[in-house]
């Protein structure tokens, strides 16, 4: 089985083309970085350092690379049995055309194979989104050829892949923790499941996808924010800290009853799922910096996301969230001289003040409690 991973970074690298490769599939990475493209195309391997409570490192073998741009890997996309992508949610906009292309060429070719794309990113259904911009670049006559030959496959994904270190300035080593879980849509392939060892399928896959989103991400989001208020640098040192890791946990519990409420999970095991999340955040391997986590604000405080999302979830149950609301007012305060969007979130708030600029992030009523609420804390944090 033949498979191209789009994005040979370090959650390309150390979560789904490690997963990829070691169930032995014929992996190709593409990826616009010349420096990790010739390292792999000359040695064909790589070295992860798995840390926390068992630390091992892992050898993933066999694998090649391409340019992401070009013909090469088109002529790949014609070729493949599965694609995957770790690229960031901002460039799947950005690939599409190519896929595109390569989707014409194996129609072109009367490939009729099944093939099967999966977008491993941090959001709630991106395959079904990466799709959209595919079906965007293609005629009519080709979407229909693509509808009946290509399985668009939403997968939820988990593993924390902080920026390497590497002493020895490897381009390719990379550290991650030893947990991961990357959950699929059985609904969506097209053809025989594929058995991967370390990929979970599944028919209900948002109670999955929204398990994720508002316990790991809203809980790493959250630490990162006040983390940064509290002067911390790393998640470590911030969920150490007891009155950061008291709002965290309690964000994560309020986001856990909607949760409850919504997919009837039960409340012990829930629990356990947080306790073990916190456990992550702890891992003195990860050097995980807050700013890092927090980047992107405009879109972690979006509607859909982690923040907002589970606060939307409280009203519609009539649930608490308090600790939701504080997180939301510490994201608004985060900084950073090298994320645009915190950049724009800065001057958006500057502008027009923290209601108006809530409002305009999130698609939150500025007539809400929860507004009123979010304000009064932020301006108390001010």
């Amino acid at each position: 089985m033949k498979a191209l991973h789009f994005g040979a970074g370090n959650i390309g690298r150390g979560f789904i083309g490690k997963l990829l490769a070691d169930a032995g599939l014929q992996l190709t990475f593409a990826d616009v970085n010349q420096v990790v493209l010739d390292a792999l195309n000359a040695r064909h391997s790589y070295q992860v350092h798995v840390v926390g409570e068992q630390q091992q490192i892992d050898t993933v073998s066999n694998v090649n690379a391409v340019s992401s741009i070009g013909d090469d890997v088109v002529a790949l996309i014609a070729q493949v049995d599965l694609i995957t992508t770790a690229v960031g949610p901002v460039v799947l906009e950005r690939i599409a055309p190519t896929l595109a292309k390569g989707l014409e060429l194996r129609r072109a070719n009367a490939n009729d194979a099944p093939l099967n794309i999966i977008a491993c990113e941090n959001m709630v259904r991106g395959t079904s989104q990466l799709k959209e911009h595919v079906k965007k670049a293609l005629s009519a006559e080709a979407w229909a050829w693509v509808e009946q030959h290509v399985g668009f496959v939403d997968s939820a994904v988990d593993r924390i892949v902080p920026p390497s270190e590497s002493a020895t300035n490897d381009p390719l080593e990379v550290t991650v923790e030893t947990f991961s879980e990357w959950i699929v849509d059985k609904t969506q392939f097209k053809g025989e499941l594929p058995n991967i060892p370390g990929m979970e399928l599944t028919d209900n896959l948002m109670a999955f996808v929204e398990r994720k989103l508002f316990t790991l991400n809203t809980g790493h989001a959250i630490t990162a924010y006040l983390g940064q208020l509290a002067g911390h640098q790393t998640i470590r040192d911030a969920i150490l800290d007891e009155k950061v890791r008291a709002v965290v946990k309690g964000a994560m519990e309020e986001s856990g009853a909607v949760l409850i409420k919504r997919y009837g999970f039960e409340a012990d095991k829930h629990a356990a799922y947080i306790k073990k999340i916190l456990g992550r955040f702890e891992n003195p391997y990860l050097k995980d910096d807050v700013e890092r986590v927090g980047r992107q604000p405009l879109r972690k405080l979006s509607a859909g996301d982690r923040l907002v999302k589970p606060l939307l979830g409280t009203i519609e149950y009539g649930l608490p969230h308090v600790n939701l609301i504080k997180g939301i007012a510490a994201a608004m305060h985060y900084h950073s001289e090298q994320d645009p969007q915190a950049q724009e979130l800065k001057q958006l708030l500057a502008d027009k003040g923290p209601q108006a600029a809530l409002v305009e992030v999130s698609g939150l009523d500025a007539n809400s409690e929860a507004v009123t609420e979010a304000v009064k804390a932020y301006n108390a944090i001010a």
